[in-house]
């Protein structure tokens, strides 16, 4: 039984393939298709369908938002390997189209006169050719008319040959050519057509019904009483099915191509079906830069030499002025880290002196505060302003549990002389602890005793205190 699995040349065989493929694939160039601005629903469509030329070296599921700045698309680009940007706009007049090659230009900008989208073409053929596997490999780019018109003609096919990647004709597989780009350039009007095409390769030399016995939907022959009717003459074949070939697209075939009848060193023929878009448009100027800078042509501005000089002039002019800004800025940015530091420096040196001077004390002051006493100290010295209102709204010591961390006052008087609450009979020490809190105009006393008594009873006690009092006898009191 035979042993199953790949063998190591066939696995080395396919690694290799494999590299090389993901070189090819990152050495061609890669682009962005999408449409910016209120570009409307036909301009968006014909992004897409452009994007569909472009495959498959480009985003197919790109989406551009309108927060999204050219910039952002710009900063995406350098990792992905892009190498250029075709972007669609419209304005209230025309359709725009620019071609911008990264990273640093140029930036050709189109005025599209004309367009038509996939549906519009596909929906006119009698039989279109388009299917998936056309879209595996790039077009094959046609250049016609590019010829000794300007610097701008040939810098513009430039750019267009630089968006596919390159052929070589001694080593390029046919099979892999299934499309057709088509880019002509009339030099009186100085309009560029675009045209995509499906491509079928068919051989010749053989007759109608040789043809259609190659195809793939076999004839019906029931009405034939041997096939050799259906190859000499094509007979029950109608003559719409027979397409005609002639010198301009025969060719002998270099290799096999794909299809019954394509083989080496044979004649076929080479049809090419249009599968859409249709675009026509005009170029308008080339800048340099992406979408900014100096302005090498303009179709419909046109500057003499001396005016040529005095723009280059005054842009350089700015771009002095500009270097210069910066340089003061970074100066400025300079001249301030330098004071920062030095600030930082004399603040550590000063902090080191405090604290060298207050190890050297002891008990002494080093200019800090403690963080330990700054709550006592507050909530002494605030007990100690209220003691003080206390004792200027009452006109009496407050009691040493009411205000603990305030110090006693000693009394001015001797011993035996009695104090003002012993003399007054409203004030003694045996009446109730709460008509000591009166004030004599009836206010309510803030602080301490704004705590203990509401405002209600001050005001009670003070008109109570209004009213006359009647001293009696000792023995009406019993």
């Amino acid at each position: 039984m035979g042993r199953r699995g790949k063998s190591q040349h066939q696995k080395r065989a396919r690694a290799a393939a494999q590299l090389r493929a993901q070189e090819a694939y990152a050495s061609a160039p890669h682009s962005f298709v999408f449409a910016r601005g209120p570009a409307g629903p036909g301009v968006r469509q014909l992004s897409l369908d452009v994007r569909r030329v472009m495959e498959p070296y480009t985003a197919s599921s790109l989406q551009v938002r309108r927060r999204n700045s050219l910039k952002d698309c710009v900063a995406v680009a350098g990792p992905l390997g892009v190498s250029h940007f075709l972007i669609f706009s419209k304005t209230e007049k025309n359709v725009t189209f620019r071609l911008i090659r990264l990273p640093g230009g140029p930036t050709l900008t189109f005025r599209v006169t004309k367009y038509s989208l996939v549906r519009d073409v596909v929906s006119s053929l009698r039989r279109h050719r388009m299917h998936e596997q056309q879209f595996s490999h790039p077009p094959l780019l046609v250049l016609n008319g590019f010829g000794p018109h300007g610097l701008h003609v040939k810098l513009t096919a430039s750019v267009f040959q630089n968006m596919f990647p390159s052929i070589n004709v001694h080593k390029v597989n046919l099979n892999c050519v299934k499309r057709c780009l088509l880019l002509s350039y009339d030099p009186d009007t100085q309009e560029l057509q675009f045209r995509h095409y499906s491509l079928k390769v068919v051989p010749v030399g053989a007759s109608r019904g040789m043809k259609k016995l190659l195809q793939e939907k076999f004839p019906n022959m029931s009405r034939l009483e041997d096939v050799s009717e259906l190859l000499a003459t094509g007979a029950g074949l109608s003559e719409s099915e027979a397409e005609p070939d002639g010198e301009h697209n025969v060719t002998e075939l270099p290799q096999a191509y794909a299809g019954r009848g394509n083989m080496k060193a044979e004649q076929s023929a080479v049809r090419l079906t249009e599968i859409g878009p249709r675009i026509t448009m005009q170029l308008i100027k080339i800048q340099e830069g992406v979408g900014e800078g100096n302005v090498l042509y303009h179709s419909l501005v046109h500057k003499s030499e001396e005016e040529l000089k005095a723009t280059l002039a005054t842009r350089e002019q700015k771009l002095l002025l500009k270097a210069e800004r910066r340089g003061k800025q970074e100066q400025d940015i300079k001249r301030k880290k330098e004071q920062r530091e030095a600030h930082r420096k004399r603040s550590l040196e000063g902090m080191g002196r405090l604290t060298a001077s207050g190890l050297d004390k002891g008990d002494g002051d080093s200019g800090a505060e403690d963080p330990g006493q700054s709550e006592a100290a507050a909530q002494g010295s605030e007990e100690e302003d209220e003691a003080e209102y206390f004792r200027q709204a009452v006109g009496e010591e407050p009691d040493e549990d009411m205000f603990p961390k305030v110090k006693r006052r000693r009394s001015s008087k001797s011993p035996g002389q009695p104090t003002s609450s012993d003399q007054s009979p409203g004030r003694g020490r045996g009446q109730h602890p709460k008509k000591r809190f009166r004030t004599a105009k009836g206010k309510q006393p803030k602080g301490a005793i704004a705590r203990h008594f509401p405002r209600g009873q001050f005001l009670g006690r003070a008109l109570a205190s209004k009213r006359p009092h009647h001293k009696s006898s000792g023995a009406a009191r019993a």
